[in-house]
């Protein structure tokens, strides 16, 4: 259904030139390219009513969306895309678990959500470097294990110093 020739887009190998596969990766892209955004706005919008829980919404639907169409997307060669398969449903279940950690106020939930969300972040920007960092400028030059590498490395210390610092999180690191 999705198989057809590979066509080459602004230095990026496309792997089908099949209209029902690039709208997927259409919606794909745009989805991803959404969540980056809203992930953003709402890691960095003060957190109360308002900017911050409608960024992290739509940051979770269009995790949603992306998840979606990499099962779609993934299953025809799943000996050469398997592993997009494997961090999406990272990448989702760590977003689904931050977001009830939130919604259900469990105990200790700001730092339960506060991880989660932004390992979901994490993993869905590692995604994006394993699949497209060969085609980068700057990236293509690195060895590829830093696709799988660098996301974590600078996202890990970011989180870490946030979830020290953030008041909702602060409160029980100050107990340790």
């Amino acid at each position: 259904m999705l198989k057809g020739n590979p066509i080459n887009i602004a230095g990026f190998l496309i792997p089908s030139d099949n209209p029902v596969f690039l709208m997927l990766l259409s919606i794909h892209i745009l989805a991803a390219l959404t969540c980056v955004i809203a992930g953003i706005m709402a890691m960095f919008a003060q957190k109360r009513p308002g900017l911050h829980p409608l960024s992290g919404t739509v940051y979770y639907w269009s995790l949603w969306i992306v998840f979606g169409t990499v099962v779609i997307i993934s299953i025809p060669k799943w000996s050469e895309d398997y592993h997009l398969f494997i961090l999406g449903c990272f990448a989702i279940c760590s977003a689904v678990i931050g977001r009830a950690a939130e919604k259900y106020k469990w105990g200790k939930w700001p730092i339960v959500h506060i991880t989660c969300m932004s390992t979901s972040y994490i993993i869905l920007l590692t995604a994006f470097y394993v699949d497209n960092g060969k085609f980068l400028p700057i990236w293509k030059n690195f060895n590829p294990l830093a696709y799988w590498l660098l996301p974590a490395a600078v996202g890990i210390p970011i989180l870490l110093r946030t979830l020290r610092r953030h008041p909702l999180s602060k409160k029980y690191f100050d107990k340790i």
